[in-house]
């Protein structure tokens, strides 16, 4: 596997409201065509600071490849802007799974290929339990990350938990391409979602739940709100769905029972 991180901003000249020209950043946006076995599957748009592992991460969450063993190599080269992934025989049914898509909210139109639906029945979530005072925690050490939005703007940013500990930190042009890295990086670490809590930056639609819930993720925190299918999907698979949380403000949408809220003023 190749290790192919590149800058995720770029300095460019430009002018404020009183005329003055000064130099600043903007995020990176790059396109990466993935080839699987030298088929040509998508095209993804990428600051490509953590190229392999959103390779890893999308092929997992699109259900394309479920163990580490079938991945021969991943090469990613941004002088064509291509990532070849070779596995060892193949992928079952290629031609009809990319037949049939939906293309999602995510920023920059996120793509899901099959069934959106296909397989939630057979996941389960382990049950967990969150403090009010940990939320507070967790939402003021992630303040020391978010670089690229702080120099930029324009990207979302995830993060994985353990307790109040911030496992990985990840920023992209797209919420889906996040949350695809946090999850090529626990793919490869073995990381066992199950004690996890998951943070975004970006709005909890369908898309969001469902990759958080095959993470075997139980708690999903966003400081942006969800949508109602979203929602749906969280009561369903027993997901935790925290969402406008930022400084002292939440507010728990499903899970209500799992949340001890210990700072409550008496």
């Amino acid at each position: 596997m190749t290790d192919a991180g590149i800058d995720a901003a770029t300095t460019v000249q430009m002018t404020d409201e009183y005329g003055i020209t000064r130099e600043g950043f903007v995020a990176a946006e790059r396109p990466l065509t993935i080839y699987v076995d030298k088929r040509e599957v998508v095209t993804l748009m990428t600051m490509g600071s953590h190229p392999e592992l959103l390779i890893l991460g999308w092929l997992k969450n699109q259900r394309f490849i479920t163990e580490l063993s079938e991945i021969r190599s991943i090469q990613v080269d941004w002088q064509v802007s291509a990532a070849a992934v070779t596995t060892f025989k193949g992928i079952e049914n290629l031609t009809a799974r990319l037949a049939k898509r939906t293309v999602t909210t995510g920023c920059g139109q996120g793509t899901v290929f099959g069934g959106l639906m296909d397989d939630i029945a057979n996941i389960n979530l382990p049950t967990a339990n969150l403090k009010q005072s940990d939320i507070y925690t967790t939402l003021k050490a992630l303040t020391d990350y978010n670089d690229i939005y702080r120099r930029a703007g324009a990207v979302h940013g995830c993060a994985l938990s353990r307790g109040t500990d911030i496992l990985k930190f990840v920023e992209d042009v797209g919420r889906h391409n996040a949350v695809d890295t946090i999850a090529g990086h626990m793919w490869l670490d073995a990381i066992d979602g199950s004690d996890t809590l998951f943070y975004t930056t970006g709005r909890l639609t369908s898309e969001m739940v469902i990759k958080v819930a095959q993470m075997g993720i139980p708690i999903l925190l966003s400081r942006s709100g969800t949508t109602q299918m979203g929602l749906e999907l969280a009561q369903q698979l027993g997901v935790i769905l925290i969402a406008r949380a930022k400084g002292r403000h939440f507010l728990i949408y499903n899970g209500l029972e799992h949340i001890l809220l210990d700072e409550i003023p008496r």
